[in-house]
């Protein structure tokens, strides 16, 4: 899988998650610090979105001290479905009935193996092909009114 990863700060957490999507053999692309770029969250969030509505990568994962930050910075990527997520159930949920396409994750509150639970939930997921009306209700400029 293609994944293109970017946080705002390279931290034990940041390192642990680009070792487990490599060790499971994902093609891992990275942005910000972890690349070894001083980029800002609004800057971390916008790229990682642009390379996945592009088709560039599968799927984004984002990381800031909250996660918030990037997934605004994500989510104002047309195309781009980005969730907040602090445990695996959600992550799953977001997947699956949202069809989210870029993962956020908070620094502040997420563990090493915790986040590693969070992004094997993401990355096994896949969305429910019965929310599709309601995945392009969120897409529409009118939010499917």
């Amino acid at each position: 899988m293609r994944i293109v990863f970017g946080s705002d700060e390279r931290t034990p957490v940041t390192d642990a998650l680009v070792e487990v999507l490599r060790g499971r053999g994902d093609e891992v692309e990275l942005v910000g610090p972890p690349a070894g770029e001083g980029l800002a969250w609004p800057e971390v969030g916008r790229r990682v979105g642009e390379r996945v509505a592009a088709g560039r990568a599968d799927t984004g994962i984002v990381c800031c001290w909250t996660g918030t930050g990037v997934s605004i910075a994500a989510n104002k990527v047309p195309g781009v479905r980005a969730a907040l997520c602090g445990d695996a159930v959600t992550a799953a949920g977001a997947r699956r009935w949202n069809d989210a396409n870029v993962l956020a994750l908070s620094l502040r509150l997420v563990t090493a193996s915790v986040a590693e639970e969070i992004v094997d939930a993401w990355l096994a997921t896949e969305s429910d092909p019965g929310e599709a009306v309601n995945i392009a209700a969120v897409e529409s400029s009118d939010g499917g009114r």
